[in-house]
C-alpha cells in the first residue's frame, strides 16, 4: 500500500458504496443510513474527505451552520453558535484503527478550515451511553473540551464537544 494512498482526499461520488458499507458497519458509534441518506449528506456537506484509492479505510462528513440537516446534535450546535463547523460523522474501517487515519481527516478539516476562514470552531459530539471510551479520548488528547451533553434518542447520550481552531 503506498503512503498516499493512505492520505485524506476529497470525497468522490464513486466512494459513495464503499462509505455506506463501512459507516453502516460502525454502528452504533455512528448513526446506520441508507444510500439516500449518505447521498444528502455529501450532497450538503461543507467538506468531505475520504482516504483509501482501491479500498476505502475511511471518511468524514461536516456541515457548516444553516445547512439543511435535521440531526439533533446539530440543530444542538446551531442555536448555541452561529459560526462553526459540524463534523457529522468520521469512520474508520475496523482494521485500519490505530494508524493515525481518524486524526489525518481532522487535521485535513482544520487546515481547510484555516485556509478558508470559514469559523473558528471544530464541533462534533461522542456518545457517552453507551460509551465510546476510544474516541472519547482520542478528543481530548487532541484538543476538544465538552460544551454541553444530550440525549439524542431513546438510550443514547452525547457529549458536545468544541475545538477552536486558530
Amino acid at each position: 500500500m503506498q503512503s498516499s494512498e493512505l492520505e485524506p482526499r476529497l470525497f468522490l461520488a464513486t466512494d459513495i458504496d464503499a462509505a455506506l458499507e463501512l459507516n453502516n458497519a460502525n454502528a452504533p458509534a455512528v448513526g446506520e443510513i441508507d444510500r439516500s441518506q449518505l447521498e444528502f449528506l455529501i450532497e450538503h456537506s461543507l467538506y468531505s474527505f475520504a482516504i483509501g484509492a482501491e479500498t476505502l479505510h475511511a471518511f468524514c462528513i461536516t456541515f457548516a451552520p444553516g445547512a439543511p440537516y435535521t440531526s439533533v446534535n446539530y440543530q444542538w450546535f446551531s442555536k448555541k453558535y452561529s459560526d462553526f463547523v459540524y463534523l457529522d460523522r468520521i469512520v474508520v474501517s475496523k482494521k485500519m484503527r490505530n494508524q493515525t487515519l481518524g486524526a489525518k481527516l481532522y487535521t485535513a478539516i482544520e487546515q481547510r478550515m484555516l485556509k478558508d476562514r470559514c469559523a473558528p470552531l471544530l464541533t462534533c459530539e461522542v456518545n457517552l451511553k453507551p460509551p465510546n471510551i476510544g474516541s472519547i479520548r482520542f478528543h481530548d488528547r487532541i484538543g476538544f473540551r465538552e460544551v454541553g451533553q444530550q440525549d439524542s434518542k431513546p438510550g443514547l447520550t452525547v457529549s458536545l464537544l468544541a475545538k477552536k481552531i486558530s
